[in-house]
């Protein structure tokens, strides 16, 4: 299963980066996200527990974060539950007006039987859902709270 979303956001990738990579705080920007809890440290960074709402369900997983400050990215390797070894890599590349923001998801589904199922439910219904929402809400957010450089006329 591989999933692509992206958005553009009109601020400096490195504002972008400096919000979205203080993962403690996801549930105070998000509020489709319910919590985010360091639970360990891992071989590259935090282990975490995240948990976000999609439509009311809520969605679970583990995983070792970790960010890249030279490269402007974010880093997740899941590690239990459906999505076990998905790994997730927003890059935050600089555009004209602003950044685009990109999530990528890559998971080859454990369960051999199972594989048909994932890109449909696990990929379009649950990641692609909650990384539509996560990406529009940063971006109103960080719009919202331009730098000069980024403000214009209406």
């Amino acid at each position: 299963m591989h999933t692509a979303t992206s958005i553009y956001i009109r601020a400096p990738r490195e504002e972008i980066f400096a919000v979205v990579s203080n993962l403690t705080r996801w549930p105070e920007y998000l509020p489709h996200y319910r919590y985010v809890r360091v639970i360990g440290e891992g071989l590259r960074g935090p282990l975490l527990q995240m948990c976000a709402l999609r439509s009311g369900i809520p969605i679970a997983w583990t995983a070792e974060y970790w960010s890249d400050p030279r490269a402007l990215e974010l880093h997740f390797n899941h590690l239990q539950y459906w999505t076990k070894g998905m790994k997730v890599v927003w890059t935050l590349t600089p555009t004209r007006d602003g950044t685009r923001v990109e999530i990528v998801h890559d998971l080859a589904f454990r369960i051999p039987g199972l594989g048909w199922l994932a890109e449909p439910i696990i990929g379009r219904f649950f990641i692609e859902h909650i990384a539509n929402r996560t990406l529009a809400r940063f971006k109103e957010q960080l719009e919202a709270t331009k730098t000069p450089a980024f403000k214009e006329v209406n």
